[in-house]
This record gives C-alpha cells, sequence and structure tokens, in this order.
C-alpha cells in the first residue's frame, strides 16, 4: 500500500528565515497605514478643537454640538455664558462648542414662524 500513497513526513518546527522579517515588515506596514488613515487625523482635529475652545472671546457667534447657535457674553475656564434669544442667557461647557460663526450670523430678532399657516 506504500506504492499508492505517500508516506507522511514531518516537516521540521522552526520556519523558514524568511518568514518572521516578512511578519515583522507587515505588522510595520499596517501600523503606518493605520496611523496616517486614523490617529494622525484625529490627533489634529483634536488640536485645531483645542484652539478653537482657547481663542473664543466675548461677542463670538458659535454653534453648539447640539445645534444651538448663539452669541457668547462672558468666557470663564470651563464654561462660557451666551445668549440664544433676547433675554434668555445659557452656560455651556466649553467642550460643546462646535463652531465659531462668522460675524452677522446670530439675529436674535428673527420673526417666529405662524404653525397654523406655515408662514412668517
Amino acid at each position: 500500500m506504500d506504492h499508492l500513497i505517500a508516506n507522511a513526513h514531518a516537516q521540521a518546527g522552526a520556519p523558514p528565515a524568511g518568514g518572521m522579517l516578512e511578519f515583522m515588515i507587515m505588522i510595520a506596514i499596517f501600523f503606518a497605514i493605520m496611523y496616517f488613515l486614523i490617529i494622525r487625523p484625529q490627533s489634529k482635529r483634536a488640536k485645531e478643537h483645542k484652539q478653537l475652545l482657547d481663542s473664543l472671546t466675548k461677542g463670538d457667534e458659535v454653534v453648539t454640538s447640539g445645534g444651538l447657535l448663539g452669541k457668547i457674553t462672558d468666557v470663564g475656564e470651563s464654561f462660557v455664558q451666551m445668549d440664544i434669544s433676547r433675554g434668555v442667557s445659557i452656560m455651556v461647557q466649553k467642550q460643546a462648542i462646535a463652531n465659531v460663526m462668522p460675524k452677522g450670523t446670530f439675529k436674535p430678532d428673527v420673526p417666529k414662524l405662524d404653525k397654523a399657516k406655515g408662514k412668517t
């Protein structure tokens, strides 16, 4: 029966010499791709957001991450006070500020929408 089926011979337990080097190169390339596609852009965005928060001043018109538009009236260490309408002022964490809008975006005297007719 040996002439029909070849005998299986045990291979050496150690991988070929180039196998470990190729594996390390593959891991290094994978880490480089992850760094340039995920880690670096995220840290760049975080750095830009920190600079935005540090540059907030009284009178800036901002949008929060929740979508509120308002004008900053006071800047504290970790909170800002902003007017969102005439006579309505709220305190917001600085981290919640998503973007600074151009001057003139915030207009507290916008006419109210007539719900019955859908007109202003």
